[in-house]
């Protein structure tokens, strides 16, 4: 295959996948090596980064895949919204921010933070793939701990932890959205 239809065919294969794939498998797909799929890979990535395209391949560690780019989210959460009938519940919401900013982390960190029992929300969020157990804390009773996973980064349309909003502007801008719902509560 020439190079302008194994890009075709690797554009295809992360679209129909929907989901993370490494390079191994993509080259083992199209029948290349895995440094010539890199090759083609990263002149696909430098592509989707340029311009104004709604949509970009992320890597992360080793794998690829499309999403759309945070700055549209509005739009797409406003369709998603509308079709969504359970979004994730203010205890969840509460509960993922925590494990997302102070991972590892346990259950009894997360219900220190949050004053309250936090195990319903965990479970929701094992339920949904947006945590995953990440092994034990040595300590007495040996707790899991609790880490944020590649379906979270899609969630949240961040393409590594990095991208999250400094934890003080974070903690800011809830306690700003707070004093907004109060007031309009108010009114």
């Amino acid at each position: 295959m020439d190079v302008v239809n194994l890009k075709a065919a690797i554009e295809a294969i992360l679209f129909a996948l929907g989901e993370a794939i490494s390079l191994q498998e993509i080259a083992q797909a199209l029948d290349t090596s895995t440094e010539e799929t890199k090759k083609l890979m990263d002149e696909l990535v430098d592509g989707y980064n340029s311009g104004e395209k709604g949509i970009q391949i992320i890597q992360i560690n080793t794998k690829y895949q499309f999403c759309t780019r945070p700055k549209y989210h509005e739009y797409i959460n406003s369709l998603m919204n509308e079709r969504s009938t359970s979004g994730l519940s203010q205890a969840a919401l509460e509960t993922l921010s925590i494990i997302a900013y102070k991972q590892p982390v346990t259950r009894v960190e997360v219900e220190n933070l949050r004053g309250v029992k936090s195990s319903s929300s965990l479970q929701t969020l094992i339920d949904r793939n947006l945590i995953k157990e990440a092994g034990r804390l040595d300590a007495p009773g040996k707790p899991f701990l609790y880490e944020t996973t590649f379906e979270f980064l899609k969630y949240a349309g961040i393409t590594n932890l990095d991208d999250l909003p400094e934890y003080e502007v974070f903690v800011a801008s809830v306690h700003s959205q707070e004093h907004e719902e109060v007031a309009i509560q108010i009114d």
